[in-house]
């Protein structure tokens, strides 16, 4: 069986701790792989190789260290379908979905290639009598990424592009049920030109997390994963003093009204929902048509695309998507499914129950379409993360935005309309981070930044962007002042003015 190592020190090794996890393929439900569960004693290793490598990494020149992400760019591009495969065999998602995955982590690399203009100060000349001011971006040293299964190309990349490009080292904690792809991002990064050391990456569950929390040489941790998880880092990283951004979980809605172009609507919720098997953060579990007319001429164009949908292996390329990532995944989108009804929720589809033929053993889910879902329902409440799509109906826009408003989290939103006035209204009013106008997945361009509201982001900066930057680095600002030979030395017990 195929044994996944760590990545220390610029290349793999094997675990020493003895406790190990399963990685299947959704595929089949078999396990392919194990990867080793890392001690303490293995990430003190990690921590101290990143040290020892960062004090050089950070003394080279930032236009040499954007060469060697232009080059890793490069990499990527030319390793494309070898890594799609590689994440596909592990997480199910269909391969065009893993290539998206990585070329939206690809942007981020494609922007920290700026890092030479991104980590420019500022400078006033003549800020005083004699005395000139400026500031530099300095970065923090040893930095690390905890990473979920559900994006275990692109969320890396967000992370240890910016990170690494302003001068850090890098402790990357993947997800342990696809870490596969995350070792080879590595591999390539040296052979991009990195120096070892510079990005490790370090398999392991909870214990390790936990203790890449409490590492003393550790200045900042970027968390994606659950948002009780996620509060629960932020609140303990930043008890110890550390930077500390922490992004959860989601429930995000598609405002449909009257007005809008229904075909064009109905296609984009279709793929927002079920694409990926709705394991995205960004994807759209819940629809709300304003309106009696509005609700039922979308539930009549949803069903008929819907019946239309394939669902295949990872490989199948007409299939729209595979299976989920593990079977007890599978079995709580299950047991959501289930509670939606007890709950009164009209099933329209159930997606329980399917099999592919051939592949009767692997994690697959039909889709499941909800109607007259209500606010007081637990499944609206959390996120189910699987191909499960809710509609909620509102008589009125104001009603149809109080929903994501007042909703526990807070990431994505979109509104599907013609009416310019409604959607700017909407977008200025609407409680959440991230807004899409007749767009379905409002994920920024790799030069904004992405991050959500309420309890779908702990932080005070979003990911990658300048806020990125700024993440990654800290600002030393210096006033200084060169006086003349044999000027006035006389000193001054006031506080400094520049009258």
């Amino acid at each position: 069986m195929r044994q996944i190592e760590h990545f220390i020190a610029g290349k793999r090794v094997a675990g020493t701790s003895d406790r190990h996890g399963d990685v299947f393929d959704p595929n089949t439900g078999a396990v392919q792989a194990r990867v080793p569960l890392a001690s303490s004693a293995e990430l003190d290793r990690a921590v101290e190789d990143a040290t020892a490598a960062q004090r050089e990494w950070a003394a080279v020149n930032p236009q040499r260290r954007a060469r060697v992400m232009f080059e890793f760019k490069h990499l990527l591009e030319t390793n494309m379908d070898e890594l799609a495969e590689l994440l596909s065999s592990e997480h199910g998602k269909v391969l065009s979905d893993s290539r998206g995955d990585i070329l939206r982590g690809l942007e981020v690399i494609e922007f920290s290639c700026g890092i030479p203009h991104l980590l420019k100060g500022d400078y006033t000349q003549g800020a005083g009598p004699g005395i000139d001011v400026y500031s530099m971006r300095q970065p923090l040293g040893v930095v690390a990424g905890i990473t979920p299964f559900n994006f275990p190309a692109m969320i890396p990349m967000w992370m240890f592009g910016p990170a690494i490009a302003a001068g850090n080292a890098f402790i990357l904690k993947p997800s342990e049920r696809d870490p596969s792809v995350p070792v080879r991002l590595a591999e390539l990064m040296i052979q991009a030109g990195l120096p070892p050391g510079v990005l490790n990456v370090v398999h392991g569950d909870k214990d390790v997390v936990n203790a890449i929390i409490d590492h003393p040489a550790i200045s900042a941790i970027s968390f994606v994963g659950s948002s009780d998880i996620a509060q629960q880092v932020y609140a303990r990283g930043a008890a110890q003093g550390k930077r500390v951004q922490c992004m959860g979980g989601a429930k995000n809605h598609g405002i449909v009204l009257a007005d809008a172009d229904m075909d064009k609507a109905v296609t984009d919720i279709i793929g927002a929902a079920y694409g990926s098997a709705g394991e995205r953060c960004m994807a759209l579990p819940v629809v709300v048509p304003v309106g009696d007319d509005t609700a039922t001429a979308l539930r009549e164009k949803l069903l008929a695309a819907i019946a239309d949908l394939r669902i295949g292996v990872s490989t199948d390329p007409d299939a729209d998507y595979g299976p989920v990532v593990t079977a007890a995944h599978k079995a709580s989108i299950e047991r959501y499914i289930g509670l939606a009804v007890e709950e009164g929720a009209e099933l329209v589809v159930d997606g329980r129950g399917f099999a592919l033929p051939g592949h009767e053993d692997g994690f697959f889910l039909g889709p499941t379409l909800f109607d007259h879902v209500t606010a007081d329902m637990k499944t609206w409440h959390e996120e189910i993360f699987g191909p499960v799509l809710q509609i909620m109906r509102a008589d009125s826009l104001e009603e149809a935005l109080a929903l994501p408003s007042r909703h526990q989290y807070g990431n994505g939103v979109s509104i599907f309309t013609r009416n310019g006035s409604a959607a700017r209204e909407f977008a200025q009013r609407v409680e959440v981070g991230m807004v899409g106008i007749n767009v379905p997945i409002p994920v920024p361009v790799a030069y904004h930044s992405f991050g959500g509201w309420k309890r779908s982001g702990f932080a005070d900066l979003n990911q990658y962007g300048m806020d990125g930057v700024r993440f990654y680095t800290r600002t030393k600002v210096v006033t200084q002042r060169w006086p003349e030979a044999g000027a006035d030395a006389g000193g001054s017990f006031n506080i400094p003015t520049m009258q």
